[in-house]
């Protein structure tokens, strides 16, 4: 079977150098926030070209600090995607907050001329949490243009898009503050759950750093209601030691097969939108589109063929049955996000991928009969 993703691959490849972090760090008998997290954040925020980085235990708990830590409070709006991993939604509703869904354009991304239309017409919305999603970049300088035209504090989820750029700028770099994540199956991903906040500034990262901390400013002395919410020094050491060496590798080999996939898959009934212009994906998912009706003959074609495929979203967030309980708002119908969840299809790519299996995947989907 052609895997989504191959950890054992994966291990044969780190596993030595996995192995000699976790070592380093039992005989240095400290666990919990020391020199490993440490030494990790600086190598991450000169790595992403930003001021600085906080490590917490997963991407959907860096997206909460930020908003935190940039003054979210309950009731306020936060302009957000229906088309995300639950957790970016997620972290807005924990705060009371009440996310406000804006659609997506054709590849999946958050629609920015949507976002300028709902924000000329409407002044009580300050917060916004764009996902730069699949590993493909938002228009990075629309982005800015629209947090100083209307004095937006973002938080850019930056989950899927380490190493992604828009014209030579990295993800990360326009909001206030940006999310994470260190999930296993991330383009860097840690053997457990993780993340981190990326920042612009250092006041905002002593806010942070509280926050991740029980809100204590130093030991026993607690300034506000914070989180346990703090990167392990195993994950710390293993990104840094085994991980974070190899990403320029992984990242090239996923545009290379992700480049395979745009110039030859050729079937009438699949659309392959590749990339935004200007955004230099780093192709955390390879989404193709399918019309609804057609997706499971195809997933089961595949399948058949020994290739694993899988739908990323298939439910908008909006209308997943835990948001019956949470309050939230639309800007206009979000008609388009529900026909791309309704179609969408993630084939196989990841650094391991050899050459004939990447020819067999384009093989096997051009021969699908619809």
């Amino acid at each position: 079977m052609i895997q989504l993703n191959d950890f054992k691959r994966q291990w044969n490849d780190t596993g030595a150098d996995t192995l000699a972090a976790v070592n380093a760090v039992g005989e240095s008998g400290w666990y919990i926030l020391g020199d490993e997290v440490r030494e990790f954040e600086k190598v991450l925020a000169a790595d992403w070209r930003i001021f600085g980085a906080v490590g917490v235990s997963s991407g959907l708990d860096a997206i909460e600090l930020s908003l935190r830590a940039l003054g979210c409070q309950p009731g306020d709006k936060v302009l957000t995607t229906p088309i995300s991993a639950f957790a970016t939604t997620l972290a807005i509703v924990k705060l009371n907050a009440i996310p406000v869904y804006v659609d997506c354009d054709r590849f999946g991304l958050i629609d920015l001329d949507l976002c300028e239309t709902y924000l000329r017409s409407r002044h009580d919305v300050h917060f916004f949490v764009p996902v730069h999603l699949y590993g493909h970049s938002l228009d990075l300088g629309r982005l800015a243009r629209l947090r100083d035209e209307f004095n937006l504090r973002i938080v850019e989820d930056c989950a899927q898009s380490i190493r992604a750029t828009f014209r030579g700028a990295p993800t990360g770099t326009i909001g206030q503050l940006a999310a994470t994540s260190f999930y296993p199956t991330k383009n860097l991903g840690a053997l457990g759950d993780g993340g981190a906040v990326l920042i612009q500034s250092e006041s905002l990262a002593g806010t942070v750093r509280v926050l991740r901390d029980y809100g204590q400013s130093r030991k026993y002395e607690h300034n506000t209601i914070g989180y346990n919410s703090r990167l392990d020094e195993l994950h710390a050491a293993i990104l840094r030691r085994a991980h974070l060496p190899r990403l320029d590798a992984w990242t090239a080999r996923r545009r290379e097969i992700a480049s395979a996939y745009v110039r030859n898959i050729g079937h009438p009934h699949i659309r392959v939108p590749g990339a935004p212009e200007g955004s230099d994906s780093c192709w955390h998912l390879f989404p193709i589109f399918i019309k609804a009706g057609e997706k499971p003959a195809f997933m089961a074609h595949m399948r058949d063929q020994g290739i694993a495929v899988a739908e990323h979203y298939p439910i908008p967030i909006f209308e997943q049955r835990a948001m019956g309980a949470a309050s939230h708002e639309f800007a206009g119908t979000c008609e388009h996000a529900r026909q791309l969840c309704a179609s969408e299809v993630s084939l196989p790519i990841h650094p391991y991928l050899t050459d004939d299996e990447v020819a067999s995947v384009i093989e096997n989907c051009n021969a699908w009969v619809a």
